[in-house]
């Protein structure tokens, strides 16, 4: 679906689908920092060039928050700032990445035109004085967008040390959501261009619930949160799709001038919190490649998601799985903080330990964030790479140890792509976002993917995102964990995945719902996975998580309030439990009851059964062999437990093995390979020693020293990455 201004992609560029598999065009590994030469004065200038060139950087990030300098009156440029640090930086070496400045508008934007800013669903407009205030799906605010990006192309048009853009900053972080009245008026026309007909809607919304029927395109409002009660989910659904079409809109604005202006320019963004941005679509499409900001410690300290080293994997290989190749622009390197939250602090060896794990999933250059603290302003205390007193300390070190090395051997990374045998389905925005219309309190499709790919980062073996629509043929394993919307054209794809001799996996409640976000009038998982998988799911229901907190304790609890834990009787009652072969295992979030269907009997075997009460000796696993392959389906969420006895138990005659015989605690192990090189990152992320045995032999090129077969011994949080024979 086009909606003014249709999407027109850049001139003289291939515009090529997003794949898990694609490399990026770099011509170098991209090593550098952020920098702010508007929170200094020119002095430091001169001594930050040389320092930054001793760190072996060849890159500078500008201006992502100086519209204010550029533009300090509507019309009037002053570009002098960043000429001046773009001529010393260039001198000792280092290019320029530009930005555009629109995460923070100037403060007489603001105020000569209100209607820009955002308004919560309360009916509060946003204040000036923070960022992210401006309302991207506003009109008003993205004609000021094209105006300050023009004004900046065409003075850097031609300017030999500006070598790529970076659009906006870290898109939707802040705030994604908009209630004001000019974004109900741009959600009804986005509206009627998806429908065309207001019966359309009405069909799509199932609007006959509630009587919630409507006339005409004008009557229908934005979906406010428990106005009183719940909102359609359907039309949250859509709101999100909206904000999602409005977010690659706005960038597109900025993606077209410079496209035209220079077409030599490589383009990407800084992704934050990946809020309504569907990154299969023309957000993804326009660039060159994405970029991923890597704050590891930030996400353990305010969402408790455990381990900081597995968090960034994840999260890595995610991202890749959007579109290929991506770089860091921004990674963490010292205490991170703002008024309402501080991160624990990086120990020596973890700032060069998290650019490793970067590049070994995907990253094709890293950004050290920042250069120094700011010393005024909601981050002073996000600490950079030097001091606030400008002193070179520990920090500073690691920076340039890191820097040197991959300066080295930076040519040696480029062109080659991540090895994965474990594809996790990922990447697809309507099933995350269908998911939060109506979750039952139940994980997300990529929460629910999350004990998997532990397993695999845990054991060494190569694992990463994909959606169903990329090259599947490199893959042994594809696992789909609990997509309620389903296509059967990505059945068909599945199928022949299988028949060539993959194994698919399927989680409970995958294709129970339709496009329209409507649970399906076929018997679950719909006839084409049904066909597929051997079987229909008779019966679902909801199982208490693992930490015994059950659905209710989950749903109606205030955010921060105190929960008693349910008492053990009450908790096992609820509870169910899975026996697969000889091993008994409690189950969680969710059961179904599957039945065999009559036509595959003689193809389905099931491998596991519920062993609890009603439900005891029903199948909650089965296998259907499919040509040279099978198809698992799974009929409840994966566990930690569940995830490993798959793997290695009922799946154990697999053609995926570890990249290494023996992975320690706490190692990551990780291949890129590609145009005749196969490189194995083998990373420690623990704070003491280790060995790492049975490592093949090699060139070591941390290190530029050669690896016999045998033992390799790692510093706390050391880095090896060995040049194999492929």
């Amino acid at each position: 679906m086009t909606f003014s201004p249709p999407f027109a992609h850049a001139p003289r560029r291939q515009v090529l689908a997003p794949s898990a598999w694609r490399p990026t065009s770099l011509d170098r590994l991209l090593i550098g920092t952020p920098h702010y030469p508007e929170h200094v004065d020119d002095s430091y200038l001169e001594r930050d060039a040389a320092r930054m060139a001793e760190c072996g950087f060849n890159v500078i990030r500008l201006a992502e928050f100086a519209w204010h300098l550029m533009e300090p009156r509507e019309g009037a440029f002053d570009f002098s700032l960043f000429d001046r640090a773009i001529e010393v930086f260039a001198r000792h070496g280092i290019s320029t990445v530009m930005c555009t400045p629109t995460a923070t508008p100037p403060r007489w934007l603001t105020m000569a035109y209100p209607e820009v800013l955002r308004v919560d669903t309360h009916g509060r407009p946003a204040r000036h004085g923070s960022r992210q205030q401006a309302d991207t799906t506003s009109p008003v605010y993205r004609e000021h967008s094209r105006r300050i990006t023009q004004a900046m192309a065409n003075h850097y048009r031609d300017h030999p040390h500006v070598i790529g853009w970076q659009t906006d900053n870290e898109l939707n972080t802040t705030a994604s959501e908009s209630y004001a009245p000019g974004t109900a008026r741009e959600f009804r026309r986005y509206l009627s261009a998806r429908y065309q007909t207001i019966a359309a809607l009405n069909h799509a919304w199932g609007t006959d619930f509630w009587a919630q029927r409507y006339d005409s395109f004008e009557q229908v409002d934005l979906p406010f949160e428990l106005a009183p009660s719940f909102a359609n989910p359907t039309q949250v659904l859509d709101y999100h799709r909206f904000l999602a079409w409005a977010t690659a809109a706005f960038q597109h604005d900025q993606v077209a001038i410079l496209r035209a202006t220079n077409p030599g320019w490589f383009i990407f963004h800084n992704l934050g919190q990946l809020r309504d941005i569907d990154f299969r679509g023309e957000f993804t499409t326009d660039l060159d490649f994405l970029g991923y900001d890597v704050y590891p410690f930030l996400k353990d300290e305010i969402e408790r998601t455990g381990c900081h080293a597995h968090h960034q994997a994840f999260m890595a290989d995610v991202m890749r799985g959007y579109a290929g190749n991506f770089i860091v622009p921004e990674q963490q390197s010292g205490l991170g903080s703002q008024p309402g939250f501080a991160t624990p602090v990086p120990e020596e060896g973890e700032m060069q330990r998290m650019a490793m794990s970067s590049i070994a999933r995907g990253a094709d250059g890293v950004l050290f964030f920042r250069w120094r603290p700011a010393h005024f302003g909601a981050e002073i205390y996000w600490n950079g790479i030097l001091d606030h007193d400008d002193v070179p300390r520990r920090r500073y070190e690691e920076a340039r140890r890191t820097g040197t090395t991959l300066q080295r051997i930076g040519s040696r990374i480029l062109g080659t792509s991540v090895r994965m045998d474990v594809g996790i389905a990922g990447a697809d925005y309507d099933n995350q976002e269908a998911h939060t219309t109506y979750p039952l309190g139940l994980p997300s499709p990529q929460g629910a993917s999350l004990p998997l790919h532990r397993h695999c980062f845990e054991q060494g073996l190569p694992c990463g995102f994909l959606h169903p629509e990329d090259d599947l043929s490199r893959l042994k394993v594809f696992f789909v964990p609990h997509w309620v919307i389903w296509k059967d054209e990505w059945t068909e794809r599945l199928e022949r995945f299988a028949r060539a001799g993959g194994t698919v996996i399927i989680g409970a409640r995958t294709g129970t719902r339709d496009a329209n976000n409507h649970v399906i009038r076929d018997t679950a998982p719909g006839r084409s996975l049904s066909a597929l998988c051997g079987i229909t799911v008779e019966e679902f229901g909801l199982l208490p998580p693992l930490d015994g907190l059950g659905l209710t304790d989950k749903l109606n609890r205030p955010e921060g309030a105190l929960v008693l834990p349910t008492r053990p009787a009450e908790s096992s009652r609820r509870a169910h439990q899975l026996r697969v072969g000889d091993a008994v295992l409690p189950a969680a979030h969710a059961y179904e009851l599957l039945k065999v269907r009559d036509d595959a009997a003689d193809q389905v075997t099931v491998a596991g059964r519920w062993d609890t009460r009603f439900v005891a000796g029903q199948p909650a696993i089965t296998i259907r062999r499919v040509g040279e392959g099978r198809v698992v389906y799974v009929g409840t969420y994966v566990t930690d437990a569940l995830a490993a006895l798959l793997l290695d138990a009922v799946l154990a005659d697999l053609p995926i093995k570890p990249l290494l015989p023996h992975v320690p605690a706490g190692v990551e192990v990780t291949l890129r390979e590609g145009e005749g090189r196969s490189l194995l990152f083998i990373l420690n992320s623990r704070a003491e020693p280790v060995v790492v045995p049975d490592v093949p032999a090699g060139l070591e090129l941390m290190g530029d020293r050669p690896h016999a077969a045998g033992a390799l011994r790692l510093s706390a949080y050391g880095c090896a990455v060995i040049q194999v024979s492929p």
